[in-house]
């Protein structure tokens, strides 16, 4: 029997290139050589696309590709530049489409579209470099709508890049001016004291439309009192599968999860953050692409389930052949 070719794309022009190596090297490693021809296609911080370490057109990189699988996490990866590059090639792919990816990747329009839905999610507000305040003006606007502390973040990063704490209203001039000098645009949030969770959702597995895998709670190894970008590459982040956490806490963070990937018109597979306190569960945000690589949530909520990395793939290449 002739093995299906799989392009898998890692790297990308974010700042979570080291992540996506990590990722794209857990996707080659997973998938069985017996039925799967993989091809490792590398972009580079540059948006150059390389196969055997040599630079290559990307519709080049993709000929005789059966199905491609993604590990792009953010930038390119889930802004929909390269769903919509896929879309003309007409290549199967798994993940959501451009539109889907780009607005979960959009903090802002995300956020906007979950609370229509209904969804709970912190207090926020945004700016951007056109906006005609200064960021005491700016201070001054958020505190008006939602007391300190504040989580100060960029809208289109991923893996917690870049993302800052305002304990006061005095101290946040200077930290929405830091975010803004670097990123252009910044998101103010209102800090959520409480239990930070991952739920991954897949389509038409284990014989559900939309199954949820059991949430992971989030250990740190430090005092931080949220999820910083390190955590994400220095293995201090730790997942733990089962939780303590009662059915009806699970209950109530799958139904978010999943009314979460309806909502952002999300494909074929997704992860939803939140936040756990005694009292309710908020949304954080979702994520179109879940990292694979150890450490991150998703390995270790499938492996509660009797699942693995390898079977999810071989799963999301069938979705893919079928989009």
């Amino acid at each position: 029997m002739a093995r299906t070719i799989v392009g898998i794309l890692r790297g990308g022009t974010s700042s979570e290139y080291e992540l996506s190596l990590k990722t794209g090297a857990a996707m080659l490693a997973a998938l069985p050589e017996e039925r799967y021809d993989t091809r490792d296609i590398l972009i580079d911080k540059r948006g150059i696309w390389h196969m055997r370490g040599m630079p290559v057109p990307s519709a080049r990189a993709l000929q005789q590709v059966d199905v491609v699988l993604s590990a792009l996490h953010g930038g390119m990866g889930e802004d929909g530049t390269v769903s919509r590059f896929l879309d003309t090639t007409g290549v199967p792919y798994a993940g959501s489409g451009a539109s889907a990816a780009s607005s979960s990747l959009n903090k802002i329009r995300a956020h906007e579209l979950l609370e229509a839905a209904g969804i709970r999610m912190p207090s926020f507000v945004a700016f951007s470099l056109n906006d005609e305040l200064d960021t005491a003006e700016m201070a001054a606007a958020v505190f008006a709508s939602f007391g300190p502390p504040y989580v100060v973040k960029p809208p289109r990063e991923g893996a917690s890049a870049g993302i800052r704490i305002a304990d006061s209203v005095v101290d946040l001039p200077e930290t929405i001016a830091d975010v803004l000098d670097a990123y252009g645009s910044v998101l103010i949030e209102q800090f959520i004291c409480g239990e930070q969770v991952s739920a991954g959702v897949i389509e038409d597995f284990r014989n559900e439309a939309l199954y949820v895998l059991p949430p992971s709670s989030q250990m740190f190894a430090d005092n931080a009192r949220l999820i910083e970008h390190h955590h994400h590459h220095d293995m201090s982040l730790k997942h733990i599968v089962p939780t303590h956490f009662t059915f009806e806490e699970k209950a109530a963070i799958a139904e978010i999860a999943r009314k979460a990937h309806r909502a952002l018109g999300m494909d074929h597979f997704s992860r939803a953050d939140l936040i756990k306190t005694p009292r309710t569960v908020y949304l954080l945000e979702v994520n179109a692409l879940p990292g694979l690589y150890e450490g991150a949530s998703f390995p270790p909520m499938l492996e509660s389930i009797g699942s693995s990395v390898s079977e999810f793939l071989e799963h999301a290449i069938y979705l893919a052949r079928q989009r």
